[in-house]
């Protein structure tokens, strides 16, 4: 579903109950990138990333395509960063029962000041129902990048919200792929490498290995189903010194 024809910004489902909220921007290169969010619609719903907060209209507009925008509670981030919370103060105005929810390094250092209001701070294994589904926080210190970062997944339909892990270039049309992932992924991190390569980092990946995840919500391209255990320990082995 195309919400914004001039934009390009869109909507599609990739899992029951979950939404990818996509927008294409153009590179100062000429090249082509996504931002995406992650809608999951129930009785409390939640939006993974928000956004920068140049896309707050866009993304917005989306939201209130598969629902009322008022009716967020949670605000989720992986870590502090322009595209992940960019728009947050703005989504909390919109959205007067929602609150930030982070990993409680973030909500001490961060969203603690940051954020109109205080944040929900999840620990590590901790889970949260929202109704029908149910999300589980895992710590992810410098994994990619910053002291704050966690990841979350919706156990129901064992969808990893997985944040910049696994980023694809380009405009990613397609919201849901079976076809390689990794191969575009490290394509764009040898460009660019956003990863901290942390000590810990390959040994934090197979602990997220260990949850067998099947769907990977990628916050820059398409979202992937397959079996990410064996995924998520090939990047382990991609990333790790050799």
């Amino acid at each position: 579903m195309i919400t914004n024809a001039t934009a390009g910004t869109n909507v599609q489902e990739i899992a029951t109950g979950i939404y990818r909220i996509n927008t294409p921007v153009p590179l100062p290169d000429g090249q082509r990138f996504s931002f995406n969010q992650y809608l999951l619609v129930d009785d409390q719903p939640l939006l993974f990333h928000t956004g920068p907060r140049q896309l707050f209209p866009l993304v917005s507009e989306a939201i209130g395509r598969v629902m009322p925008i008022e009716r967020l509670r949670y605000l989720a981030l992986s870590h502090v960063e322009a595209d992940e919370c960019g728009a947050m103060n703005l989504l909390l105005a919109a959205a007067p029962s929602a609150v930030p929810l982070c990993g409680q390094v973030a909500a001490m250092v961060s969203m603690g000041d940051l954020a109109d209001r205080p944040p929900r701070a999840l620990a590590d294994g901790e889970e949260l129902a929202l109704g029908a589904h149910t999300v589980r926080w895992f710590d992810m210190p410098h994994v990619p990048h910053g002291w704050e970062c966690g990841l979350m997944m919706d156990t129901r339909t064992r969808t990893l919200f997985c944040g910049d892990l696994f980023t694809q270039s380009g405009p990613s049309e397609q919201a849901l792929t079976e076809a390689d992932i990794l191969g575009p992924s490290e394509a764009f991190r040898q460009q660019m490498d956003y990863f901290a390569h942390a000590p810990q980092t390959a040994a934090l990946l197979a602990g997220l290995a260990a949850h067998a995840p099947q769907v990977l919500a990628c916050m820059h391209g398409s979202a992937w189903r397959g079996d990410g255990g064996a995924l998520l320990r090939q990047l382990a082995e991609a990333v790790a010194p050799h």
